[in-house]
């Protein structure tokens, strides 16, 4: 619950510092003189839009802060999941705005994202302002009265699951169908395109060796005329050079035993002989291997002619290339000649998770029908006592399509009288009738939603003398166990039915118009409640009726 408010130049407020209690309470104060302005403040908290004109004239900078008891609400696993410290009994959430127009929002003290904010604020309070009743014409508030009730979490997870499934399934159906489609209208395309890929016989490497083989025919005459001279040179019988070779070796082999340098030139000499004699072999031999083939080169050209060309054709540069085009062209051909089977597979897959999911969904159905009845007769019995003596209301629960939230369409039917037919309640409900409705529907579902702070803004808009009083019982009931009620108020038989009474007062000041609240003590709560039934002028009847009413929520 909400123990702490404090505001720094925010708008009209120099600074607020204030402390509040669990159980109801109530805020009281003229038109003008501030209320919205704490509202939204606390809306700050929430998350919601920051404007750098919010700041007080004159201030560069704004904070606003709230210190939180969590004891009692199990938000242990938000702060272990988002790495924050968790300190039950004393929660601080701090949002600061700078003339600048920068906005920082921190969590005990760590700096978090606004929508972290927001996701926690949003479990922290709830308030209710006259616009939150145009909820009633929202289908997904509806059915999520529905689904409180109903506490049907595990089932609607269920189905959830199962129908993101289903979804993504479909999807992949209806990518696939395209594909195919798609496939289909190239088919013939593509078959003659691999077919022209696969009649080139594509090897990798075989491109290098053809312009390789090229480049040797083409020179065949000069390559033959150099092995001939280099065969001659080394082979000769007279001028050779291993003829020659020879000649020295046996020159210095007469003269190793005399003189012994020798004998290392000879072995040296032997070795180059030996190497030579070898390498002469393999250029004789190359000689009468090599000859001028033309119709070899012909075909050679005609090859690669057909790569360069294919090449330029699919706008490559290499056979490697070349075979990854067709190989990837042979992959589509494949799958549209298995696309039926393909497609067969998963329809009958979309169909059994269609099963499975529509199966989940009547589950959910069955729990929201129950929980319909439910709702219909603690409405009732809610209504009633609210002035509503004659009311019907239905939760009409029909037949949609598959959706995210289920197959299930849920309004609120709502008459005042037995002699009209029920019609959506926002459509036929006064505005004091739809208040009263929206305080049964909130207080109905503030027993299994664990929210600690719940602010009603005027929910009292239409509403008077008795009705009020017992709007007012209803919401200090909604304050037991744990939970935390504030109403802001214009009406005296609410006011008195606090625990605790706050006062939002507005002041003109040397400096310009100043707003500020406090909380009242008792003497002070049957001033301000006089003035609220009796106005400005405050009589004796009217102090002594506000000790009354005050007594009444005493007693």
């Amino acid at each position: 619950m909400l123990k702490h408010l404090y505001i720094k130049n925010f708008t009209l407020i120099d600074q607020l510092d204030i402390a509040f209690h669990s159980g109801f309470s109530v805020i009281t104060g003229e038109t003008g003189a501030g209320k919205s302005i704490i509202l939204g403040a606390i809306g700050l908290l929430l998350g919601n839009r920051a404007d750098s004109k919010q700041i007080k004239q004159g201030e560069k900078k704004c904070t606003i802060e709230a210190h939180f008891d969590l004891s009692h609400y199990g938000f242990e696993s938000f702060f272990e999941d988002n790495d924050i410290d968790f300190e039950p009994e004393d929660t601080i959430i701090r949002r600061e705005l700078t003339a600048s127009g920068k906005s920082r929002a921190f969590i005990n003290d760590t700096p978090v994202s606004l929508q972290m904010m927001r996701i926690l604020g949003e479990q922290l309070i709830d308030i209710h302002s006259q616009h939150q009743n145009l909820l009633l014409q929202k289908d997904d508030f509806q059915l999520n009265v529905v689904d409180i009730i109903a506490q049907d979490s595990t089932a609607l997870s269920a189905y959830h699951s199962s129908y993101q499934h289903y979804k993504e399934s479909l999807q992949r159906l209806s990518d696939l169908k395209e594909q195919i489609a798609k496939a289909q209208e190239n088919e013939e395309f593509m078959r003659f395109q691999f077919n022209e890929l696969e009649s080139a016989g594509l090897v990798e490497g075989r491109q290098q060796e053809l312009e390789q083989e090229s480049e040797t025919l083409s020179h065949s005459e000069d390559i033959k005329t150099a092995y001939f001279k280099a065969d001659h040179l080394l082979n000769d019988d007279d001028n050779g050079i291993i003829y020659k070779l020879g000649e020295s070796l046996d020159s210095l082999s007469n003269i190793e035993n005399v003189y012994p340098k020798a004998k290392e030139v000879v072995q040296r000499l032997s070795s180059v002989h030996i190497e030579l004699k070898d390498i002469a072999s393999e250029v004789g031999s190359e000689v009468e291997n090599i000859e001028f083939d033309p119709s070899r080169l012909d075909s050679i050209n005609q090859q690669l002619d057909q790569l360069n060309t294919l090449e330029q054709k699919y706008h490559v540069s290499t056979e490697k290339e070349l075979i990854e085009i067709r190989d990837n062209i042979a992959e589509q051909l494949q799958s549209i000649d298995n696309s039926d089977e393909e497609l067969e597979s998963l329809t009958k897959k979309v169909d059994e998770e269609l099963k499975l999911c529509t199966e989940k969904a009547a589950k959910l159905t069955e729990l929201r029908l129950k929980a319909g009845k439910v709702v219909e007769k603690e409405m009732s019995q809610r209504l009633i006592p609210l002035g509503i003596p004659n009311v019907r209301f239905k939760v009409d629960i029909t037949s949609k399509p598959l959706s995210l939230d289920g197959a299930d369409k849920v309004q609120f039917l709502f008459s005042a009288n037995t002699s009209t037919a029920m019609e959506p309640v926002a459509q036929v409900a006064s505005g004091g009738e739809i208040a009263r409705v929206m305080l049964s529907l909130k207080a109905m579902i503030s027993g299994t939603v664990k929210l600690p702070t719940i602010i009603f803004d005027e929910i009292d808009t239409g509403v008077s003398g008795k009705i009020a009083q017992k709007m007012a019982l209803i919401m200090q009931e909604m304050g037991y166990n744990n939970r935390q009620v504030i109403s802001i108020t214009h009406l005296p038989q609410i006011a008195a039915l606090g625990s605790s009474h706050y006062k939002v007062e507005k002041e003109e000041t040397a400096e310009g118009t100043r707003s500020h609240m406090r909380e009242l003590n008792q003497e002070e709560r049957v001033c301000e409640i006089a003035q609220m039934l009796s106005g400005a002028d405050i009589s004796d009847a009217a102090l002594q009726n506000a000790r009354e009413l005050l007594n009444l929520n005493q007693n």
